[in-house]
């Protein structure tokens, strides 16, 4: 609420830069809040408090989320690769998916709750293997992903459309 100049409280203003992750316990969302806030500056501090998270409760998916998309950015593919498949089995196991997400038949997936998470997390998965330069992986991802998600609920065709972009590049003759 604005205050009696129009400004805003530095309470308000806190509260506006809050991330909200969902139902997640308070102690990993504080957690999770703080690594946030640390990304800005200190990506190796960022990590180290969404591990703080992930040790603290490993069934956050939210946290899975932060862990991956921080290494992504960053560069550290190896790292995100990891974090995205710990948080889609963690996904699965909590939605009773097997682990072969290659057998997921798109019946047995609520676009809810932890779900919804498996197929984005398999999207940021077909992303970071594109990034790897595993595009023949990325592509069996973003097809199974196809067949999971026809309605493309999660967004997967922006990475699809990356994919196409990434082949025309390659096979582009040289200027």
């Amino acid at each position: 609420m604005a205050g009696r100049w129009g400004r805003i409280s530095a309470d308000e203003r806190a509260a506006e830069d809050l991330v909200d992750f969902g139902e997640v316990p308070p102690a990993v969302n504080e957690i999770l809040q703080e690594g946030v806030a640390l990304h800005r500056h200190d990506r190796a501090a960022a990590d180290a408090a969404f591990r703080r998270a992930l040790a603290l409760d490993p069934t956050a998916l939210a946290t899975w989320f932060c862990l991956y998309k921080i290494h992504t950015y960053s560069g550290d593919l190896d790292a995100a690769l990891a974090m995205a498949e710990g948080g889609l089995a963690e996904a699965a196991r909590q939605t009773n998916l097997g682990a072969d997400w290659a057998a997921w038949r798109a019946e047995e997936i609520d676009l809810a709750g932890p779900g919804r998470f498996a197929l984005y997390t398999l999207k940021a998965l077909a992303f970071i293997r594109l990034r790897r330069g595993e595009s023949a992986e990325a592509a069996r991802v973003l097809a199974r992903l196809a067949a999971l998600d026809p309605t493309d609920a999660v967004g997967a065709s922006v990475v699809a459309a990356i994919a196409e972009g990434v082949a025309l590049h390659r096979h582009d003759p040289p200027l």
